[in-house]
């Protein structure tokens, strides 16, 4: 049986004034996999290791903000480890605390005050089990991302580059 490659789902949110708070999408393969293997929540990575081995992110520093595994479950960044544990919860990562009640053929939704469930939740290290990580800039490099991502030309945005300064 062949086995298939293991592979990251990366989410790079640009949050600087700048950037306009844009989200990428990028796949991570191969070594770049293994590197983020043992990472944990709030832990920065360097860029180049985001994406299909190019390099293309070189010069920009990422910060992990959070993920999901394989069935969806959010990682929360308070629960130490890789493992899955069932922790009650108040609204938050993982868990929106509403409460859906059919009254008179419609259905309302409440947020009650107080309101807890338990959930089963992802720890914050990542593992196999980890199949989106999200990512957030913490320093730019120096071609902009819309760039990198081909949804600018490089050309059109040293122009406008150049009209700010």
């Amino acid at each position: 049986m062949a086995r298939k490659e293991q592979a990251f789902k990366a989410v790079i949110n640009d949050t600087r004034p700048v950037a306009g708070g844009r989200s990428y999408s990028v796949d991570i393969t191969g070594s770049n996999y293994n590197h983020f293997l043992g990472k944990s929540i709030g832990d920065a990575v360097d860029g180049m290791f985001v994406g299909e081995g190019d390099g293309s992110l070189s010069g920009y520093k990422l910060q992990i903000t959070g993920g999901s595994d394989v069935t969806g479950r959010a990682m929360r960044p308070d629960l130490d480890g890789p493992g899955v544990k069932s922790v009650l919860v108040s609204p938050g990562v993982g868990y929106k605390g509403k409460r859906y009640v059919k009254k008179n053929a419609q259905v309302y939704r409440y947020k009650y005050d107080g309101i807890r469930r338990r959930r089963n939740l992802r720890g914050n290290v990542i593992s196999q089990d980890t199949r989106q990580i999200n990512l957030k800039v913490v320093e730019a490099g120096k071609r902009t991302l819309p760039v990198i991502f081909g949804l600018e030309e490089e050309a059109a945005a040293k122009k406008s580059s150049d009209e700010e300064e």
